[in-house]
């Protein structure tokens, strides 16, 4: 059986792909495992697509699936598991801040027994206000949702065969793969490795690309927002009961006050602000089950390995009759 498969998602890449390639073949081959690495291409403009069909011509441990567009991080992880056949599969990032050397420390790991091995990075390099919005947020994420999220530990993890079939039997079209990792469980271990920046190229993750994955994190694995939306809204109704009990105990003692146009306008505006949170986050999650209804697929492939050689042997039979 294959010992080891390398998922790599990759968009637009093709500025450091052959010096990841190029790494990660100079780590894998003093382990002495039969490997395969399967390139996930998320739909690229650029040469990307390109150079992963000259890797897999070179070379028959290259494997790789091309999407017709853009999909999205998470799908081209998807898919990556689903294209893996390793005992252990390992998944990270081609722009060479997933160090390749740290692989064969993953796959000592493996062999003590843990189905999960995860590198965490630290957060060296990172700008203050990065850090403490990303330190922020994972403990707001500790607090609310239903599964651990550690700082730091991103995609850059080693799964074992039994822990990748498990992720694949989830069918949520929404999905957010640092939750589902640790809502599979298993024993999982950890060790941390130093930041790297960008081996070429700019980062795909923006500041709104990153906010909106936050939501879905906090959407995916909690539905204490629902909750908190009761909680604020009996706390609303609670303060209202008293506030009108005391004005009827005034207007009993006192007569009848002029009414506090202020008081009226702070009131509304604060309840109408309220309302529309509400029906928001009610509205997200009536969005998530409308998208799990229509059982689209996550991805549609535009090219594969496979694919790519049939097609290049029709055009051969084709010169091979003409001539």
């Amino acid at each position: 059986m294959l010992q080891v498969s390398i998922v790599v998602p990759c968009f637009n890449e093709s500025d450091v792909l052959g010096s990841f390639h190029g790494a990660l073949l100079a780590a894998l081959g003093p382990t002495g495992r039969t490997f395969e690495i399967c390139y996930v291409d998320d739909g690229s403009t650029d040469g990307t697509r390109r150079l992963l069909g000259a890797l897999a011509d070179t070379d028959p441990r290259v494997r790789y699936t091309s999407f017709s567009r853009n999909f999205g991080k998470e799908a081209a992880m998807l898919a990556g598991l689903r294209m893996s056949r390793g005992d252990a599969v390992v998944l990270m990032d081609a722009d060479l801040q997933h160090p390749p050397e740290l692989v064969p420390r993953m796959l000592e790991l493996r062999r003590h027994g843990y189905d999960q091995v995860v590198a965490q990075r630290d957060r060296a390099g990172e700008g203050a206000v990065r850090t403490a919005l990303s330190r922020v947020y994972y403990r707001l994420v500790r607090r609310c949702m239903e599964v651990d999220v550690v700082d730091g530990a991103g995609d850059f993890r080693l799964l074992s065969r039994r822990a990748v079939e498990s992720v694949l039997s989830l069918p949520e079209s929404n999905r957010f793969s640092k939750g589902i990792f640790s809502w599979i469980g298993f024993d999982t271990a950890s060790f941390t490795y130093r930041n790297v920046r960008r081996a070429a190229g700019t980062s795909k993750w923006g500041g709104r690309t990153l906010l909106n994955y936050g939501i879905d994190g906090l959407l995916s694995f909690n539905s204490r927002p629902l909750r908190l939306a009761i909680h604020t809204g009996l706390w609303l109704f609670l303060s209202a009961l008293g506030y009108a009990l005391w004005i009827i105990g005034n207007v009993a003692l006192n007569g009848v006050d002029a009414p506090g146009y202020a008081t009226l306008l702070t009131a509304v505006v604060a309840l109408s602000g309220v309302q529309l949170a509400t029906l928001g986050v009610v509205g997200e999650y009536v969005g998530r089950i409308y998208h799990e209804a229509k059982h689209r697929p996550h991805y549609v492939v535009r090219e594969t390995e496979r694919s790519r050689a049939v097609v290049r042997s029709r055009v051969a039979a084709q010169d091979q009759g003409a001539r």
